[in-house]
Parts: structure tokens; sequence; C-alpha cells
């Protein structure tokens, strides 16, 4: 979800920027998040080991906010790691900054509060979907609602985030191309 010229400028003034390379983990499994991330170029990825298998939860693009909401707002260890997929240049904000901020600026804590509850639908939908679409099904429907995560994220990412191997991706893709 991109984010308000108002936040984008909240996490340009307050943030502190860093440059990252590809496949650096921002935040660990077990760690408590304690930032925030306005990602201005690159990819990062939300994913969670799940007793040795790698699944992606969900991809972050220029515009975005990402962070471990679950660990972030309950403040306990993350299920989740954050790494970048490509070299990543992003606004970093220290959650007790952006919670002082949120306090002090009017409509900006209902806002932060409308970003997390878009996040919680799209984590809902992805949920339903892995349950009732199939694979052929999730695959078209991002690349109808997200065509330029295809041009990013390697192909082993995106099988994992439909939850089949790369190897039915592979033949996902060939199936389509060849309709």
């Amino acid at each position: 979800m991109k984010i308000s010229q108002e936040l984008q400028g909240l996490f340009s003034r307050l943030g502190v920027a860093k440059t990252f390379p590809k496949r650096f983990t921002l935040l660990h499994e077990g760690d408590v998040s304690r930032h925030a991330y306005f990602i201005e170029t690159g990819c990062i990825r939300l994913w969670h080991n799940n007793d040795g298998a790698d699944v992606s939860v969900k991809f972050f693009l220029p515009g975005e906010l990402c962070a471990s909401l679950q660990s972030m707002h309950r403040e306990e260890p993350s299920k989740y790691e954050l790494e970048t997929i490509t070299p990543c240049v992003v606004s970093m904000l220290d959650k007790s900054e952006l919670e002082r901020e949120a306090a002090e600026t009017p409509g900006l804590k209902d806002y932060i509060s409308s970003v997390m509850v878009h996040c919680l639908v799209n984590y809902q939908d992805l949920f339903v979907d892995r349950i009732a679409k199939a694979p052929e099904e999730r695959y078209r429907a991002l690349i109808e609602e997200d065509p330029a995560i295809l041009d990013i994220v390697p192909l082993h990412y995106i099988a994992s985030y439909l939850g089949i191997t790369p190897v039915s991706l592979s033949r996902i893709r060939k199936k389509i191309a060849l309709s």
C-alpha cells in the first residue's frame, strides 16, 4: 500500500536514510521489531521459516512501509524475517519516534491505524486465497494485481508466496504462456 505524502514526509524528516545490499536481513525471526521502513528504492520481503520451508508472506515495493507488525505492535519476538530482495534505499524510523509523532500530530494515529488495517485485510485475503483458490488462480491474480512484483522478485520467492514449488510455478507459467 502506497502511503500518504504526510507520512512519507515524516519518514524523510525524522527517519535515518540507509542503504542495504541485496539479501540483507533487516529483522531476524525471534528479534523484536523496533523500526519501520519506508522504501525509497528496491524490494523487501516478509517471510517465515516453516520448519525449514521458506514461506514468503508479503513483498514491499518503493513508496510502501514495511515492518513486522505482529512484533512491533505487541513488542514480542517476530515470527517473521524482513530481507531485502534487491539493493534497497530506505528511511528507517524508530518505533518510539513514530509513536511520539502519532501522539502529537492530529489524524496521524488514525492514518497509521488505517494502514495497519489495510495490511491485516491483505493478510486475511492471502490466507483465504491459499485455501480457496487453485495455484493457477493465485498466480493469475498476482499478475493482475501486482505485475511489478514479477519483474523484481525471483520466481522461487513468488512460488513460496503462492504456496507452491518452483517446478509447479514453472508449469503454470508455461501453461499460461501457451494459452
